[in-house]
């Protein structure tokens, strides 16, 4: 369904991800994992057309879409749950609801959208006339994911999901991942948290100075030597 090849994307001049190549096949969750600075946010960022590739390949459904802009890339159905929350905190809970129903597709089926979204997270369906500052980061973190469904999303990619949870929360978020996961959404999910992206997903990447130095079977990777000293401090 989505496959990368030989990837080189630089910042300037300076070079960020050498010849980085993966694939997630339909109904597939994927890991990209890494340390802070390996250079998974300029992955997904490339993926959702924000920079362009210096050389190499993003494909979707067949079609290449590495000099496509952002909006044509939503259009594919290709979401992004962004790292950092970033919700418009002077609208309500279903007014940021609202603005992921993008396509004209998604906009006319917004209503049964949002209600596969309250089914999801009741709180937000509680709070749905609240203003979206007022919501917890935990709760946010659910606003955002719910945004990213209301776009009715064919391969949603999820940046830092559990940057800045406290515990409770992170387990909350990814039992959400999870039942995503169940209902054979196409996800790439990004992640410093090595032991809960590999606890949930089918395979992953390793991305490391920009270069994916391992992949595999995520329940491989999470017995892998490397992956256990570097990332998991054992």
């Amino acid at each position: 369904m989505f496959e990368i090849q030989n990837l080189n994307v630089s910042h300037g001049l300076i070079p960020v991800l050498h010849d980085v190549s993966l694939e997630v096949k339909k109904g597939e969750m994927v890991a990209l994992l890494g340390s802070n600075g390996a250079g998974k946010t300029t992955l997904v960022n490339t993926v959702s057309g924000i920079y362009k590739p210096s050389s190499g390949s993003i494909i979707f459904e067949g079609e290449h879409i590495e000099n496509k802009p952002p909006h044509e890339i939503v259009k594919r159905g290709i979401i992004q749950v962004p790292e950092g929350r970033r919700i418009l905190p002077y609208l309500t809970v279903e007014e940021n609801l609202y603005l992921g129903a993008y396509t004209n597709e998604a906009w006319r089926k917004r209503k049964q959208s949002i209600e596969r979204v309250f089914a999801l997270f009741p709180v937000l369906k509680e709070r749905r006339k609240v203003l979206a500052g007022s919501l917890s980061g935990g709760e946010q973190q659910m606003l955002v994911i719910g945004r990213g469904l209301m776009a009715m999303p064919k391969f949603m990619m999820f940046d830092e999901p559990s940057l800045g949870l406290a515990p409770k929360l992170l387990s909350e978020v990814y039992r959400t991942l999870a039942k995503l996961r169940d209902e054979k959404i196409t996800i790439l999910l990004s992640e410093q948290n090595v032991r809960q992206a590999l606890a949930i997903t089918h395979r992953g990447y390793v991305l490391e100075n920009g270069r994916i130095i391992l992949s595999g079977d995520s329940k491989e990777l999470l017995n892998n030597e490397t992956v256990k000293k570097a990332y998991l401090g054992v």
